[in-house]
């Protein structure tokens, strides 16, 4: 149940077209479903604007499908993320229209077309090509919940004349998600020219001294420029959903 779906089952009431009963026995699922593996949070919309999103990544796609169908029940926007191409491919017997990024591996059931929400654009930046697929999380799920997004990839402090060079790009952003791996300086550059917040991704890419990305997060977390916040390692999910409700009008 969403704010949309919500308003229309009120109007139909005062208009007579749905019986007080009827209404009430739609929002009985309300506020979550209890299924045998998962409890649906249904409210979700309600409180935050967007529905739950489905981490594919330890489900079966048996589970992944039938949390999906329960949700397009209601008429929600499903995105699935961190799910494999094994996966996705099952699933698409099922949500045949739906939209699988393979660089992302995000899977998107649109059954409304997605309103738009932001204020301005979300730039999604990353520092190397390998940190790309979290850089595409991010990207994906940012337009998912209504933003206009732009990309920058590939502009890394190893060459930073590539970044310099789309400078425009930084200045008309509303909001900047910045996604690198190794020493993590690339936040902190961005940081240091615009005037607007700045999302810093540390992903998991590096040489050994690097540990996973526990050594770009604190690099990350040191940043010297003002206006950095930051997620978890790989989340670009997670760095969306900020933006999204920075950039929200």
């Amino acid at each position: 149940m969403n704010v949309r779906t919500l308003k229309r089952l009120l109007s139909d009431v005062r208009e007579g077209k749905v019986s007080v009963s009827e209404a009430l026995e739609r929002l009985r699922g309300l506020p979550f479903e209890e299924l045998e593996f998962a409890t649906i949070d249904t409210h979700r919309s309600l409180r935050q604007g967007f529905p739950e999103v489905i981490f594919g990544e330890g489900k079966s796609a048996g589970q992944i499908r039938e949390i999906a169908r329960r949700m397009e029940e209601r008429g929600e926007n499903i995105l699935v993320t961190r799910l494999d191409e094994k996966k996705a491919g099952i699933l698409k017997r099922t949500f045949r229209t739906a939209i699988y990024n393979e660089t992302a591996r995000t899977f998107f059931i649109r059954n409304h077309p997605v309103k738009a929400t932001g204020r301005g654009t979300i730039l999604v930046i990353c520092a190397g090509t390998s940190d790309v697929p979290v850089a595409e999380e991010a990207a994906v799920t940012a337009e998912c919940m209504g933003n206009s997004v732009e990309r920058l990839y590939d502009v890394g402090v190893a060459g930073i004349h590539r970044l310099l060079h789309r400078k425009d790009k930084l200045f008309s952003a509303n909001v900047l998600i910045v996604v690198a791996g190794m020493e993590g300086a690339l936040p902190s550059v961005v940081a240091g020219l615009v005037a607007r917040p700045v999302i810093a991704v540390p992903t998991s890419i590096g040489y050994g001294a690097n540990l996973g990305g526990i050594t770009t997060l604190m690099a990350m977390l040191n940043a010297c420029a003002a206006g950095v916040a930051v997620v978890n390692i790989d989340n670009g999910f997670g760095a969306a959903y900020v933006a999204s409700l920075i950039n929200r009008r």
